[in-house]
């Protein structure tokens, strides 16, 4: 991996449990760091309002706290205090500000259309997400119908190397088409929060699953369209996975830090799992935080 001045995120939803997954995740994150000399950043990624729950939240930073992962930036105990910058939901203006400048250079346009009518107009071949064939783009609907707002996207061929996977090039356009930045409940989406957050908080390494591989492509774009000027570097872990295929779920119950340490477990044992589950030990041995780097040293 090239050297350069770490400056990272672990980014959790307060819409479940922890479980062995985010562990992985979190092993990733602060591992890479501390082995290129990097600092951490936790935010906490509230953007829906729907599904995110404060229970979930004091658990994640409970957990967070007895496995040892100490962020740089944004302590556990600021969240606590009821606010902080690095939660999403403390940051309204941040967001309508970038939507204000996008709608200034006519990249935004409002739309009405439901998943069904997309379905049904859509003649994608991904299965995994539905490409927008950008039907609102040009009926001119009254901005006061509804609070979605779309991005114009250009054709333009994204390329990127991922520290672990290589050469990437995506085409948003093709690939999911003009997505949306806030939705009919007037709530910012997961792609817009992230491209924002990571420009405004300059993240220059962004480690993450792999299953968010395909998202990167329009992260960049809109980026460039904000006015980012630099390309962040990207390292996609694998994912852990059940027997059937599935990735391993909050919504689906997989376990949780938090039954593992009511088990008795210790919290170097919990990571060792991980870190054996990920493949990056060859035995499930207690791994301590002094130890993470060694995971990924660059002399290793």
């Amino acid at each position: 991996m090239p050297r350069v001045a770490w400056r990272t995120r672990f980014a959790p939803a307060p819409t479940g449990f922890l479980h062995l997954g985010h562990v992985v995740s979190a092993l990733h994150v602060w591992g890479i760091a501390r082995a290129f000399g990097g600092s951490v950043l936790l935010r906490i990624e509230d953007h829906d309002r729907q599904r995110c729950r404060q229970d979930f939240e004091n658990a994640l930073l409970d957990d967070l706290d007895w496995l040892g992962f100490a962020p740089d930036l944004g302590e556990t105990s600021e969240f606590r205090k009821g606010a902080h910058s690095f939660r999403q939901s403390d940051n309204a203006p941040r967001f309508e500000s970038a939507l204000q400048r996008l709608a200034c250079r006519n990249l935004l346009y409002p739309c009405v259309c439901s998943r069904r009518e997309i379905e049904c107009a859509t003649t994608s071949p991904n299965s995994e997400e539905l490409l927008y064939p950008g039907t609102c783009s040009t009926r001119n609907v009254d901005p006061s119908l509804t609070t979605a707002r779309r991005v114009r996207l250009s054709q333009t061929i994204e390329s990127f190397n991922d520290l672990r996977l290589g050469p990437q090039s995506q085409t948003p356009s093709l690939q999911c088409g003009d997505f949306l930045l806030r939705d009919r409940l007037g709530q910012n989406t997961y792609q817009f929060s992230v491209a924002v957050d990571d420009f405004e908080q300059n993240i220059n390494v962004v480690i993450r699953g792999e299953d968010l591989l395909a998202s990167t492509g329009r992260q960049l774009q809109l980026a460039r369209m904000l006015g980012r000027t630099d390309q962040p570097l990207f390292f996609h872990h694998a994912l852990l996975r059940r027997a059937d295929g599935l990735k391993l779920s909050k919504s689906l119950g997989d376990t949780g830090v938090a039954e593992m340490r009511e088990s008795g477990m210790s919290a170097a044992r919990v990571i060792g799992k991980a870190a054996h589950a990920a493949g990056l030990i060859d035995k499930p041995v207690p791994v301590s935080q002094s130890q993470l780097q060694d995971l990924f040293s660059p002399t290793s």
